[in-house]
């Protein structure tokens, strides 16, 4: 009894724990559902949000875009870098212990893989300024909260570049309509989500 007072105690102090708690939770069942997608359908609903990733102001305006390498079944935003690789600047992003950079990308010939297992670009780091950035997730909800795979890399990434427009993308199942548990201050919020029938935001 005395130690479940203590663990009620330590979740009113710090309610963070009890909301990494269902965090945890809810990312165990959405990862389980987004690992069995087949190919096709991941290469279909991938092209229905590229589609509407073309459509967006802010991509055609964008110079430089950060976009991601796809792990676990994870949409699939690859073919926008064959399309567009003479009009913008892709980035990918790139994991050290507890931080992440950007690089530029210059072709598959120059991804190895990094210390997670994704593959990185082997240039060299980019500091400038990031007009439009196209964020994975593994859950997302209507008003744009995110939930990542709990490293925290790209929250801490993404609150040192405000001005950038950062658009979540995701499967229908990955977008709820209840309002996720997030952390203040720590989980950062997305300016739009696209899934492959809507674009919320």
């Amino acid at each position: 009894m005395l130690f479940e007072a203590q663990i009620f105690d330590l979740r009113h102090l710090f309610p963070w724990l009890e909301t990494r708690r269902e965090q945890k939770a809810i990312r165990a069942i959405v990862e389980q559902r987004r690992r069995i997608l087949t190919k096709e359908q991941i290469e279909a609903d991938s092209a229905r949000i590229i589609v509407q990733i073309e459509q967006m102001s802010a991509f055609h305006n964008a110079k430089t875009v950060l976009i991601y390498y796809p792990i676990h079944n994870e949409v699939d935003l690859r073919p926008l870098l064959a399309k567009y690789a003479d009009q913008k600047t892709f980035l990918f992003p790139v994991t050290h212990r507890h931080s992440m950079e950007v690089r530029p990308y210059d072709g598959e010939d120059m991804m190895r893989r990094g210390r997670y297992g994704v593959p990185e670009p082997q240039t060299e780091t980019y500091n400038g300024p990031i007009d439009l950035m196209l964020i994975p997730g593994v859950v997302f909800d209507r008003h744009c909260n995110r939930i990542g795979r709990g490293g925290g890399f790209y929250d801490r990434f993404l609150w040192r570049h405000p001005h950038s427009v950062k658009i979540g993308v995701c499967y229908n199942f990955q977008l709820k309509k209840h309002t996720l548990p997030i952390r203040r201050f720590r989980d950062h919020k997305m300016d739009r989500v696209v899934t492959p029938q809507q674009t919320i935001g």
